[in-house]
């Protein structure tokens, strides 16, 4: 169980309680902390260039300044989405686990966990709704199915930290960026404060589940792990590139587009640039 292998990792115990301390020493009122201008001016990157799917490609340089403009708009819309639509996710299988055998000991710091995410689900929401006038569909294949079995619960945290590593990834560049309007810097200025915090912990519990299924699972069984999580990688990069995405930026042949860009080597660069610390971390674990 994972709370014994935490009960007995003087260190884990140590993180745990610091990111609580840290959890609650930086507690704020996003309903209050956030000012929302009534609009945003268009003529503007909404992204950081460099972030957008085209960036580099043959594509970027069809288009016009007003067109890359546009394009990032959507994108960043497309992009607080699926932090709306990941967020959900996590919240559900979190709360599912808090206060449950096994996760006793770090049912505390999901308290914590859960408040922080559901107020970042909140103002992504908001962002959207104010600025896009929607909330982009979640993408098809969204499931990527987590297998019912003694390693679910690794797969769970696996994805959740690849999810909030592919998003910080963006957050802190964006939270920096000048060429972007503060409304915009300051909600992934807030949201990377708060992830660093779920990064680190939920580094930790990973190693600690990897440690735990290692030792029932056979090496056919690993592998399986290791494909699957791969497998999530991919699709959650790939939503990143979407149709519809485009089709609102007035692009024509709006799936030709996004097909000749997942082929573009462009891509294969932007996603090793993405998942660089992520593929690291859960290579020196063993799962990929």
């Amino acid at each position: 169980m994972v709370s014994k292998l935490i009960d007995q990792d003087g260190r884990f115990l140590e993180i745990l309680d610091r990111l609580t301390t840290k959890s609650i020493d930086d507690y704020y009122n996003p309903y209050k902390l956030f000012e929302w201008p009534d609009s945003l001016p268009e003529e503007m990157w909404w992204m950081s260039p460099e972030l957008t799917t085209t960036h580099g490609t043959e594509a970027a340089r069809r288009l016009t300044e007003k067109e890359l403009h546009a394009l990032s708009r959507y994108e960043s819309i497309n992009f607080y989405s699926l932090n709306v639509h990941g967020i959900r996710e996590l919240l559900i299988e979190v709360t599912k686990r808090i206060h449950t055998t096994g996760f006793e000991t770090p049912s505390d710091f999901f308290h914590h966990f859960i408040g922080e995410e559901n107020e970042h689900m909140w103002f992504f929401a908001e962002f959207c709704l104010r600025y896009g006038k929607k909330i982009y569909r979640q993408p098809a294949g969204a499931n990527v199915e987590i297998p019912r079995s003694n390693v679910e619960s690794l797969l769970v945290f696996a994805r959740i930290l690849i999810f909030e590593e592919l998003v910080d990834h963006f957050n802190s560049r964006m939270a920096l960026d000048d060429r972007l309007h503060e409304t915009i810097r300051g909600i992934n200025r807030i949201h990377h404060q708060d992830e660093s915090r779920h990064i680190a912990f939920g580094r930790e519990l990973v190693t600690a589940l990897a440690v735990d299924v290692k030792q029932t699972s056979t090496e056919e069984e690993m592998r399986d792990i290791a494909a699957y999580i791969r497998r999530y990688m991919t699709y959650s990069f790939e939503t990143l590139y979407s149709p519809q995405v485009y089709r609102d930026a007035g692009i024509k042949n709006p799936h030709d587009l996004r097909r000749q860009l997942l082929e573009s080597p462009q891509r294969a660069e932007f996603e090793k640039s993405v998942y660089r610390k992520t593929a690291k971390y859960l290579e020196k674990t063993g799962l990929i």
